[in-house]
């Protein structure tokens, strides 16, 4: 994290959380989702504005994080805005070497292979897990094929409790603010 970042929250510790303003889609671009655009739908039937600013988006990308319980979020100085999730929290970039780097350009090492029930292909790393970019399939069954990893079929409604992450931080908080059935 950003050292300015990591003074900001110990300056101001207890700025709210950010619900529902960034989403990261499935090819690894980043959302501003301002309030007219949520109250348009979810992400990402409501996307919102694409980030194009190099330098914010690898502020972002070097502020990600995940808090215990698998929530991703973007550390903003003293504030954590949580983001919504198209697919996992990662996206991986397959190389035809055999490397793969996240979509904030950290490198990551394959633990496995998976493929869902529509052919969506992810990769478990030490980070996590990440769907493949769609534009490296064709990298990645060439590395199959090469049999440098195996494939693994996967349910891809399991995926977020099966590696620990939440797609929608938002829909979680709103379900937990929601009152009991019943109650007052």
């Amino acid at each position: 994290m950003d050292e300015l970042v990591l003074q900001a929250m110990a300056k101001w510790p207890h700025v709210p959380d950010c619900h529902g303003w960034l989403g990261l889609d499935a090819r690894g671009q980043w959302y501003l989702r301002d309030a007219a655009v949520q109250e348009q739908g979810r992400f990402p039937q409501s996307k919102g504005s694409r980030l194009e600013h190099a330098k914010l988006v690898a502020f972002i990308g070097r502020n990600y994080a995940c808090d215990p319980a698998g929530c991703w979020y973007f550390q903003n100085g003293p504030q954590r805005v949580f983001v919504e999730l198209e697919a996992t929290p990662w996206i991986f970039r397959v190389q035809a070497d055999g490397g793969v780097q996240t979509h904030t350009g950290l490198a990551a090492t394959v633990q496995a292979c998976l493929v869902d029930e529509s052919g969506k292909a992810y990769l478990v790393t030490e980070r996590g897990l990440g769907l493949v970019h769609s534009l490296d399939t064709i990298t990645l069954e060439q590395h199959l094929a090469q049999e440098r990893w195996h494939l693994h079929e996967v349910l891809s409604h399991e995926l977020p409790q099966r590696y620990g992450y939440v797609a929608s931080p938002l829909a979680q908080q709103l379900t937990a603010q929601a009152p009991a059935p019943g109650a007052r």
